[in-house]
């Protein structure tokens, strides 16, 4: 039985490598009854489902919001994104029209690919519990509509910053990072606990590490330590035939080996019982 929370742990096997006794597991939490889905991601797991029904645990990012104050580098962008005003929507309040699809549509096919995200993926994502709320992006001086911002949230607890759609004409003036500092700062204050950014395992990704209060969940822990997650996104680089926890290069970061890890993980079981 799982301690920390009451959700169910499936362990789905990826490929092994027997050469050097490596055998991989995904590991996926399923909610039980009445449990809310801001006790599986304080626990280091992200959506894998549009109906918040299955999770994955992986090293993704999220910002202690009451640690949360503007640095030089996050001041800069929001002045660049001046002129640009937002409101939050509730989805049930938010018209998901077909200029709107098509904007989504048109967005994700430039940055991600034609393929990546379909009309009936979209449509589904609208309709799911996943998209609680939208953030909407609007320019002042002319009040067209520029981008908008899929949020899942749970009020006062956290907010998970879902995917994020705008348009490619302001890329000068960084919208796409304007975006998700802007939710940064509106987010801190509305005294929201954190904000989970999503997964971080490049060097093109570690912008989500640029404020005040982030962490990153390494595995067993949340770590404030961004030179550890630097070493750990560069270390994915370079196929490695041990374990993390097996590399002496990262000793340095827990010194105390696996007695200090182990205090630090969460994750604890009881001894099943018979027939369980």
């Amino acid at each position: 039985m799982f301690i920390s929370n009451a959700m169910k742990l499936l362990f789905s096997e990826a490929n092994p490598d027997y050469r050097h006794y490596t055998f991989p597991y995904a590991i996926w939490a399923i909610p039980e009854s009445g449990e809310v889905p801001s006790m599986i991601f304080a626990s280091g797991f992200l959506p894998s489902s549009r109906f918040l029904d299955r999770f994955y645990l992986c090293r993704n990012i999220r910002v202690r919001l009451p640690d949360y104050a503007a640095s030089s580098e996050n001041r800069r962008i929001l002045r660049k994104g001046a002129g640009i005003s937002f409101r939050l929507i509730a989805r049930s309040d938010f018209a998901y029209s077909e200029e709107r699809r098509a904007f989504y549509k048109g967005f994700a096919d430039s940055k991600f690919g034609p393929e990546v995200m379909s009309f009936e993926r979209l449509d589904g994502l609208f309709s799911a519990p996943i998209i609680s709320h939208v953030l909407e992006f609007r320019d002042d001086a002319t009040g067209g509509h520029v981008g908008d911002v899929t949020l899942y949230i749970e009020e006062m607890g956290m907010a998970y910053y879902y995917y994020s759609f705008y348009d490619l004409a302001y890329a000068t003036r960084s919208l796409g990072m304007y975006m998700m500092t802007a939710a940064v700062e509106f987010f801190a204050k509305r005294k929201v606990t954190y904000l989970y950014l999503g997964t971080c395992y490049s060097e093109q990704a570690l912008y989500k590490s640029q404020f005040a209060g982030a962490e990153f969940f390494n595995g067993f822990r949340w770590s404030e330590n961004l030179k550890e997650l630097k070493f750990l996104i560069l270390k994915d680089k370079t196929p490695r035939p041990h374990h993390l926890l097996e590399l002496t290069e990262f000793e340095p970061f827990y010194p105390k080996g696996l007695e200090q890890i182990s205090k630090l993980s969460p994750f604890q079981f009881s001894s099943l019982k018979k027939g369980d």
